[in-house]
């Protein structure tokens, strides 16, 4: 018999080579689908001005988030500038128990530990249109030295070489179609057999209320 997974929500990943415009695709995404949620990380740094605990971040001591890791707690974690930064397994558990959609932005080898973790997670990979047009969107920020931007490009090469493994390749050319194209990953993954076997279910109790007619 087909688990019932229909209450559950969904966990989605996207992951991109820097400048490929990600960070506007995932605020445009979840403010166009209200029951997809954004992780929230948990981090050792010190809160900025205006950061909320529990909103942008759960913000622990560094004793506090290596018992995690000991505990086995992280999915994915690292070590950014002596603070450490990861995604909590529990957070998602209930996150996804409370029928909420969640949405993960990591890099490969944290999609990938998510994905071990949760079989069901769907990862998207956000591709730029070509290396050059990628070269353009750097210089054009204009917050990175050249040779910043050129260790950008070569990461990239080995970040999209692993583009295969990911369950959706979104091109990031047109902004408003690959935002189409996210949004319906997400509806699709909504509509999967086993999201609807609830629908299913209740179909076959209410026919079984009223016995066929015969003659």
């Amino acid at each position: 018999m087909m688990k019932d997974n229909s209450a559950l929500g969904d966990i989605f990943v996207i992951t991109a080579p820097s400048g490929t415009g990600k960070t506007t695709l995932v605020r445009l995404l979840l403010s166009s689908l209200p029951n997809l949620v954004f992780s929230i990380s948990y981090t050792t740094r010190s809160p900025r001005p205006n950061e909320v605990h529990g909103k942008d971040y759960f913000f622990v001591t560094k004793e506090e988030f290596e018992k995690m890791i000991t505990a086995g707690e992280m999915i994915e974690w690292a070590e950014v500038y002596g603070n450490y930064y990861g995604t909590s397994a529990r957070f998602l558990q209930e996150t996804i128990e409370k029928g909420k959609d969640i949405l993960l932005d990591i890099d490969i080898q944290g999609a990938k530990q998510v994905k071990q973790r949760f079989p069901q997670a769907v990862l998207i990979f956000l591709l730029p249109p070509s290396l050059e047009e990628l070269e353009r969107r750097l210089k054009k920020r204009a917050t990175d030295a050249i040779e910043v931007i050129q260790k950008r490009l070569a990461e990239a090469r080995t970040e999209i070489a692993a583009a295969k493994e990911f369950d959706y390749i979104v091109v990031n050319d047109i902004l408003e179609k690959a935002l189409e194209e996210l949004k319906a990953i997400v509806l699709a993954t909504k509509a999967k057999a086993e999201k609807r076997w609830r629908c299913v279910r209740r179909l076959l109790e209410k026919q079984s209320e009223f016995p066929p007619r015969h003659g």
